[in-house]
C-alpha cells in the first residue's frame, strides 16, 4: 500500500468580529491507498471543517498552516483552478453534510450532474457517465430525467452521492451522509458505503455515529475542540481507548446486552475564539492535573497517537 492522503499540522481558522475561530489545529493524519477513515466528535468539534479544508472549500474560513499532500502532490501550493481542474472530483470529492437539501428544485438530475462534468472539464461522453454514476448508487436510469421534489430523501441522497462519484475519484468525504434518514434508508447507504469500498474507494467518514464508523472504517480520529486528540485502528480505538473523551464516547453508546446504562459527558465544549492553552478537555476530564494546563503532548506509538498526560 502507499500513502494516498496526508495531513501535517493543518491550521485552519474562520474569520468574526470577536476574532478568529480555531476550528482545527495542529491535525496529522495518513492514509494509505484503499483505506478509510472515520472522524468522530461531537457537534463543533471540527470534523466537516476538516474535510472542507482538504478539498479546499471553507466557506468564511482559511486554512492558516500546514500540509495536506494528496497522491504526492501537495495540494495547498496549487492555485485554485489547478486544484479543480486537476485534482477536486478527478483525485478526491465530497458529499457535504445535509447533502440532499442541496439540489437546485428546478433542475433534473440529468441537469445537476451534467453542471459537474462541465465544471471540471470532463472530455468524455456526458450520457455514459451518467448513467454509470446513477447506476453505481442503485437507481435506475430514468431517475436522470426526475426532479429533486419527485425523489424521495434516500434516493436524493443516493443522488449526491454519484455526483461525488462522477469522475471516480480515488477517495471520497462522506459528512454525516446518514443524517435525517430513517434506520432503514440508513442502512441502504451504509451498505452502499460498504460496496464502494470492497471496488478500492477510500472513504473518509465524518460522522456522531461510532457504530457506523465501526462498520466502515480501519482507522478512527477522534476529535475534540479542533484538535484530533486520538487516533489508531478502529480495533485500538474501539477495545482500548486511551484518552478520556475517547472513552466516555464510547460509554455513551447503548448496549443491547447488559444493564449498564449509557453514560453522558457533563459541560460543554470549549470556547474555540479563546482556548485554553493546555487540554481543551480540561473542564470535562475526571483525571485533570496539574500538568493539563501547558501544551497537551503528542505521544506516537506504532499505528496512532494520543494527547493525553495519562500516557507521558
Amino acid at each position: 500500500m502507499t500513502q494516498f492522503l496526508a495531513v501535517d499540522g493543518l491550521n485552519t481558522h474562520y474569520v468574526t468580529e470577536k476574532g478568529d475561530v480555531h476550528a482545527v489545529e495542529d491535525v496529522s493524519f495518513s492514509l494509505e491507498d484503499g483505506e478509510s477513515i472515520g472522524i468522530a466528535g461531537e457537534s463543533a468539534c471540527g470534523k466537516s471543517t476538516l474535510g472542507l479544508s482538504i478539498i479546499r472549500m471553507v466557506p468564511g474560513g482559511k486554512i492558516v498552516s500546514g500540509k495536506i499532500l494528496l497522491d504526492g502532490d501537495s495540494i495547498l501550493e496549487l492555485s485554485e483552478d489547478e486544484f479543480d481542474k486537476k485534482q477536486r472530483w478527478k483525485k478526491i470529492s465530497m458529499v457535504f453534510q445535509g447533502a440532499m437539501n442541496s439540489l437546485d428544485p428546478v433542475f433534473t438530475v440529468s441537469q445537476q450532474l451534467s453542471d459537474v462534468l462541465k465544471q471540471h472539464d470532463f472530455d468524455g461522453d456526458y450520457s455514459d457517465t451518467m448513467k454509470w454514476a446513477v447506476r453505481s448508487v442503485g437507481l435506475k436510469e430514468d431517475i436522470l430525467q426526475k426532479y429533486p421534489h419527485e425523489l424521495s430523501g434516500g434516493m436524493k441522497q443516493r443522488v449526491v452521492i454519484a455526483m461525488a462519484l462522477l469522475l471516480r475519484p480515488k477517495i471520497m468525504i462522506a459528512d454525516e451522509p446518514t443524517t435525517a434518514l430513517d434506520v432503514l434508508v440508513q442502512a441502504q447507504i451504509l451498505n452502499l458505503l460498504k460496496c464502494l469500498k470492497k471496488e478500492g474507494m477510500s472513504i473518509m467518514l465524518i460522522s456522531h455515529d461510532l457504530s457506523t464508523i465501526s462498520e466502515v472504517c480501519e482507522k478512527v480520529g477522534i476529535m475534540y475542540g479542533g484538535k484530533m486528540i486520538e487516533f489508531g485502528t478502529s480495533r485500538e480505538i474501539f477495545e482500548k481507548p486511551k484518552h478520556p473523551y475517547t472513552q466516555a464516547l464510547i460509554q455513551s453508546i447503548p448496549r443491547l446486552h447488559g444493564t449498564e446504562k449509557p453514560k453522558y459527558i457533563p459541560g460543554s465544549p470549549p470556547n474555540l475564539l479563546d482556548p485554553n492553552p493546555g487540554c481543551r478537555f480540561i473542564d470535562r476530564c475526571p483525571h485533570v492535573m496539574e500538568k493539563c494546563k501547558k501544551d497537551p503532548p503528542k505521544f506516537n506509538t506504532e499505528s496512532g497517537y494520543v494527547m493525553c498526560w495519562l500516557y507521558e
